[in-house]
């Protein structure tokens, strides 16, 4: 199974609420790797880029209006499968739907701030991890713990 990279995104919502750390934690915790984070402020020019297929649909202007009213938290995390890991970790879209024990579950109760965005696939993380990222800034990074969390068959 090779190591895949994906785009996560903490939204303006948990920045502004201070969760971050908490949000953060669980990626650590479950075993995947940060390889990249930055605080930034969404432009609209990045926001039609990130979300140039919802573009012409009823929700895209608040939703571009909600991406860039405040700093959010990007982050290229790493690991076995880490697109499907992520996204089951993160919970359905609206949080009034997500289960608790995901992100979204035990965080949210909003149908329009919903905490997190995490790449739905390989291809779109490439993409994603494309505009929000310089190579330079993505790192290669061995920790200590990793031997007790990866295999070397999940390594591939």
């Amino acid at each position: 199974m090779a190591m895949e990279r994906t785009l996560i995104l903490i939204k303006p919502d948990g920045v502004q609420r201070g969760i971050v750390g908490r949000i953060l934690e669980r990626f650590e915790t479950r075993g995947l790797k940060i390889v990249g984070m930055k605080l930034m402020k969404m432009t609209d020019a990045l926001a039609s880029q990130h979300y140039k297929d919802h573009v012409g649909k009823g929700f895209y202007a608040g939703l571009v209006k909600f991406m860039t009213s405040s700093p959010l938290v990007a982050m290229c995390v790493e690991g076995p499968k880490a697109v499907e890991v992520a996204r089951k970790m993160m919970g359905k879209t609206f949080c009034t739907d997500a289960e608790s024990g995901t992100i979204r579950g035990d965080f949210g109760i909003s149908r329009g701030m919903n905490l997190i965005h995490g790449s739905d696939s390989p291809e779109s993380a490439k993409r994603e991890l494309g505009l929000f990222f310089k190579p330079e800034e993505l790192f290669e990074i061995s920790r200590a713990g990793d031997a007790w969390v990866v295999s070397d068959e999940d390594r591939g």
